[in-house]
């Protein structure tokens, strides 16, 4: 490969760069598909609310005729009562609970802080206690600014969602019913109830007949109980009902420094009943309705945390979406939710689940064995790849993390042990390299006598047949390339999702899960597929990855000078993967730098070990020796011999 095509080479990957940045969309034209893909959406919700429209309509007339005879018999109501009376046609024996006032209560564990808002009776906010996010202020999971959480179910020709009503709290086992807030701790559970009343009349409520919501939190767990109980509820939930629907939806804020990695990261896990566990793609938004399917939960996942609805038995039918919303800032995605809850009015009391608040950390998720732990991608795809990371990375970091030891030397260490697992594998493929070396000079004479292009199978046969003399076999160098690829794709997977990486400084850089920045470059300025900045630790893997290239390459001998086209590419790979590492976790940056640095390391000590005269005369033995020939080459030769061809020798 000459000056000119490796000019080529660079000119086509420099054209495909500037081709994707000139042609991707801009923010205009993003929002415009957004729009686009919504409006099967948009269709769909408007057919289900035709209904509650049409009822509406009646209802409204029927209510109007009310408010003229108040008017006209001479009484006044308080704005509270008129706000109610106006959502009488809309909620029929529920709009009482239409006004009301938005307090939140609070219930915190050793784990994290919970408000529970009296608007919807729904966890509103959650605090996770022992994280921040990238930026030093309280991580928030749950936020009531964009959360949506209710039943909706139809009632008196109606349909009523929990979601905009107002509860009334209570704290079960307790004298004092009025508190504001409530602490547990240890193996202790505390308990906090909200109830959705029905209305006895204009303005008071019937105590025998509501909704509760249900929360019994435990004080060292980042899982609670979730219970919905229904009292004298028969008569007024529709009698033809089979299902209650869960609608849950959110906007998930930015937790970590690199937008663009959390963005990659979060996505709708969920598991089928008594089956496997499924994701959308991260990548893309997409929305999926499984018809006649059941699930045992669903979970809004981020780059390490999660927050996860689970079903006692399962849910039905469920509706998921991923939604991006461009241009919008500290923003990831808007995640919804829509599931079935089995439910008989006049037989279902009780529907209990279950919900996490917490981090993806793979032996506090494995516990509930639940399969929540799928959602943290260790190569699940793959059986090596997941058993790399489940049986020796976790348990390294795991192990040494418990001892407070800086994660850098944790990710040192791990290395060192994964080199001397694979050090014999090593030593026999740098062996069979300097046997190619030796031999070298040969090539080069094989390579005079047979010049021309013509020629070119005669020389690989010869080659070949040198190869088989000398006892050396050329692939040996893509056994250990094979065998350590699953081991790469393992790490790869693995760090940008690691949570005990996350925040952990090392040497320069500030945070090991996320890209370790030098130098920003002024005035906004980005390089496409590069970025905004330089990580100083993908620029030295690159460095050490080219050299590498280069110390393999001299190893090799002569076996590139048959593929040129193969060495360029080696020299290029390094090059173009500084691209995609720079806003990469910096911890999987240093673990390649590290590992390249131990396979110099590696070289060394096995060069001193190697005598390549010693290594020339058992060549030249072997060369001497007979070849061998295998029972497949035998039974060949046989069959030609019974058809009349000549015997190869």
């Amino acid at each position: 490969m000459n000056k000119n095509t490796i000019i080529g080479l660079v000119l086509i990957f420099g054209i495909f760069i500037a081709y994707s940045y000139l042609m991707s969309p801009s923010q205009d034209e993003l929002i415009q598909q957004k729009r686009k893909s919504d409006s099967l959406w948009l269709v769909t919700q408007a057919r289900r609310d035709s209904t509650i429209r049409a009822n509406a309509r009646t209802r409204a007339l029927e209510t109007a005729m009310e408010k003229e005879k108040i008017k006209a018999s001479g009484k006044s109501f308080d704005s509270v009562t008129l706000l109610r009376m106006n959502r009488k046609d809309e909620l029929g024996l529920f709009a009482n609970a239409a006004a009301g006032d938005d307090t939140s209560y609070t219930i915190e564990n050793d784990f994290f802080r919970l408000k529970i808002a009296s608007l919807g009776g729904k966890i509103a906010n959650v605090e996770l206690k022992d994280y921040l996010t990238w930026d030093k202020r309280p991580l928030i999971l749950l936020d009531n600014d964009s959360l949506h959480f209710g039943l909706t179910f139809f009632a008196n020709n109606r349909i009523i969602n929990t979601d905009r009503l107002y509860f009334q709290p209570f704290w079960p086992g307790m004298e004092n019913k009025e508190k504001a807030s409530g602490k547990v701790s240890g193996n202790d559970s505390i308990q906090f109830g909200m109830r959705l009343f029905m209305a006895a009349t204009d303005t008071t409520y019937d105590p025998g007949k509501y909704i509760e919501f249900l929360y019994t939190v435990r004080g060292n767990e980042y899982m609670l109980r979730f219970q919905v109980k229904f009292q004298g509820m028969e008569e007024v939930i529709d009698p033809s009902t089979k299902y209650l629907v869960l609608n849950w939806s959110d906007n998930l804020k930015q937790l970590e420094k690199s937008l663009k990695m959390e963005h990659m990261n979060s996505t709708i896990y969920y598991k089928f009943f008594e089956d496997k566990t499924d994701y959308i793609s991260e990548t893309k938004d997409e929305e999926k309705y499984l018809k006649n399917e059941k699930i045992k939960w669903v979970s809004f996942t981020q780059q390490f945390f999660s927050t996860s609805l689970i079903a006692d038995h399962f849910f039905s039918e469920p509706r998921i979406r991923t939604l991006t919303l461009p241009g919008k800032r500290n923003y990831v995605k808007s995640m919804l939710a829509e599931v079935g809850i089995p439910f008989t009015p006049k037989e279902t009391k009780e529907v209990s689940m279950s919900m996490y608040f917490g981090p993806n950390k793979y032996y506090g998720l494995r516990k509930y064995k639940l399969d929540l732990e799928k959602q943290i991608p260790l190569g699940w795809g793959f059986f090596l790849m997941a058993w790399i990371n489940i049986y020796a990375v976790i348990p390294v970091f795991t192990f040494f993390g418990n001892f407070g030891w800086n994660y850098g030397i944790i990710i040192l260490v791990l290395t060192i042990l994964l080199k001397i697992v694979l050090f014999p594998i090593a030593f026999k493929t740098y062996k069979s390299s300097a046997k190619m070396k030796v031999l070298k000079p040969e090539i080069d004479e094989l390579g005079k006598k047979y010049p021309k292009k013509e020629d070119a199978m005669k020389k690989q046969q010869a080659t070949m047949e040198l190869y088989k003399k000398a006892g050396v076999n050329p692939m040996a160098g893509c056994i250990p390339l094979l065998l350590q690829m699953p081991i790469l794709i393992a790490m790869f997977r693995f760090f940008p999702s690691s949570i005990e990486l996350r925040q952990q400084s090392f040497l320069w850089a500030k945070d090991l899960s996320s890209y370790d920045s030098i130098w920003t470059f002024p005035g906004g300025f980005s390089i496409p597929w590069y970025g905004d900045h330089v990580s100083l630790f993908a620029l030295l893997m690159t460095i050490s990855s080219v050299l590498y290239t280069r110390i393999n390459d001299q190893m090799m001998g002569s076996s590139q000078q048959q593929m040129p086209g193969m060495k360029t590419m080696m020299y290029l790979m390094p090059v173009m993967f500084l691209f995609w590492f720079n806003d990469y976790s910096s911890g999987l940056s240093y673990y390649y730098l590290l590992a390249n640095l131990l396979t110099f390391a590696q070289i060394y000590i096995i060069r001193a070990t190697i005598d390549e005269k010693k290594l020339h005369a058992q060549i030249e033995a072997n060369r001497k020796k007979p070849v061998k020939k295998s029972g497949f080459q035998k039974r060949l030769e046989d069959m030609a011999k019974k058809r009349g061809y000549p015997a190869k020798k």
